[in-house]
């Protein structure tokens, strides 16, 4: 005789009858222990007597249920949900097959056909994890960068944005700066302090914000960001990662700021960017002294400028290519440029030229290296567009813009209409319009109506 599957209730069972077929219990005690009644521990012990412990399983054991679902129907509705709904859940599933083929069956147990089948997987089966990604080995190998907007000053003052710059191998803050969002020129301003203080590290890894990556490159553009071609110029690499994990380093450090940095500035009671930026240093010196790890690596991969420090104004501005008109015009960031009519421009017609746009905001045009002279059209009339597309990480600066721009601008001159240049006023009066030949008629009836009654009264 071969195995025999048994519960843990039927074993116990067994153990009792035993001992009442040996005349250790009685059959009163052996039913209360096992919740029967005296009838069935009688059944139970006979059936112990003549077939042994075996005949105590229970009979409906190996045997299928009565409310099984016949295979045939179980191999339909996987066929079904193979051809129409592949990659539907088991509730949706479930609800089409009631409703588009009268099949009804419950959503557990379309679960566990599909995943019998492989057709779904549980959600254990669907996490993902993200394995650990080892440090760098040397210092200034892989500088990770970040932009956390947070109320930084508390209810002092408004909300901000701090720049992060932390080095990969040893997590060493390398640059903290407080800005009023993430731009292209909050970065430069940012990076040219890096740089000066630090020299080119080999890479940089920040996120897929706009500012290092084009979102959706066309075949007429070159994909690469203003920051990037800055990058390009100084020989620096720059990387996007493709999930927060992936630079989890500058992010845990972020959240490790705004808790220390937050408090430490309540201290200091410093409530604006600048004081802000001022403290900065001294924090950092503190911080990477409590949490920067030693590299792997003794080696220092940061490089000297390849340019001179009094050049990098010339690489941190913003530079595009315009089209020159037939009238020396042309057109940048809503504004009309125009040039000084000269030997060198009046060859440009039709031609490109290169703009530049620095931080302060002053614009240059040059050709070749040269630049040109030029006036811009009503540079103080610019304001935001009307429904301009913005991005959330801008979305704070630009209403503090707009709020800036809507408190400074004049309010408008009323215009009068033509009425009030003749001299006409308003008296509050309805006029009575033009007169009618009627009026004159019930004016004389009435008349004579008042005479006769008049007359008739001198009478009596």
């Amino acid at each position: 005789m071969g195995w025999v599957m048994m519960s843990e209730r039927e074993l116990n069972r067994i153990e009792v009858l035993a001992q009442i077929d040996d005349v250790r219990l009685t059959v009163e005690n052996g039913a209360n222990m096992l919740g029967l009644t005296r009838r069935q521990v009688f059944r139970l012990l006979k059936r112990y007597r003549s077939d042994g412990a075996a005949a105590i399983r229970h009979k409906a054991r190996g045997k299928p249920p009565n409310n099984c679902i016949h295979k045939a129907k179980r191999a339909y509705a996987l066929t079904l949900i193979k051809e129409n709904y592949a990659d539907f859940g088991p509730t949706l599933a479930a609800e089409m097959l009631a409703e588009q083929h009268g099949f009804k069956v419950s959503r557990e147990t379309v679960r566990k056909w599909m995943v019998e089948d492989g057709l779904w997987l549980s959600r254990k089966q669907r996490r993902t994890f993200h394995q650990p990604r080892l440090r760098r080995e040397c210092f200034g190998e892989l500088i990770q960068i970040d932009g956390s907007e947070h109320r930084w000053f508390e209810d002092r003052g408004d909300p901000c944005t701090l720049l992060v710059f932390i080095d990969d191998a040893t997590s060493t803050l390398m640059e903290l700066r407080f800005v009023p969002s993430e731009s292209t020129f909050s970065y430069f301003d940012a990076l040219e302090s890096y740089l000066r203080n630090h020299g080119r590290p080999v890479a940089f890894y920040s996120d897929k914000h706009t500012v290092f990556r084009v979102p959706k490159p066309s075949q007429h553009m070159t994909g690469m960001t203003q920051f990037g071609r800055a990058l390009a110029e100084l020989n620096i690499e720059i990387l996007c990662a493709n999930s927060s994990q992936a630079k989890g380093r500058v992010e845990r450090a972020n959240r490790t700021l705004q808790d220390r940095l937050v408090k430490e500035l309540r201290l200091a009671d410093i409530s604006d960017m600048v004081a802000g930026n001022a403290f900065l240093p001294r924090f950092m010196e503190r911080y990477n002294a409590k949490f920067a790890k030693a590299p792997a690596r003794p080696d220092n991969l940061h490089r000297a400028l390849n340019i001179e420090p009094d050049r990098l104004a010339e690489v941190f501005c913003l530079r595009d290519k315009r089209n020159v008109t037939k009238d020396l015009t042309l057109k940048y960031d809503s504004k009309r440029i125009r040039l000084e009519v000269n030997d060198l421009t009046r060859g440009l017609v039709g031609k490109y030229v290169d703009t530049y746009e620095y931080a302060d905001g002053r614009i240059q045009v040059r050709v070749k290296g040269v630049a040109l002279p030029h006036t811009v059209f009503d540079p103080h009339q610019q304001r935001v567009t009307h429904a301009a597309i913005t991005e959330n990480k801008r979305l704070s600066a630009v209403l503090a813009h707009i709020k800036q721009e809507q408190e400074t601008t004049p309010p408008k001159p009323k215009v009068k209409p033509e009425s009030a240049r003749n001299g006409y006023k308003k008296t509050g009066r309805k006029s009575p319009g033009r007169p009618s030949k009627l009026d004159a008629y019930y004016a004389r009836k009435r008349a004579e109506r008042e005479a006769r009654t008049a007359s008739q009264g001198c009478d009596i």
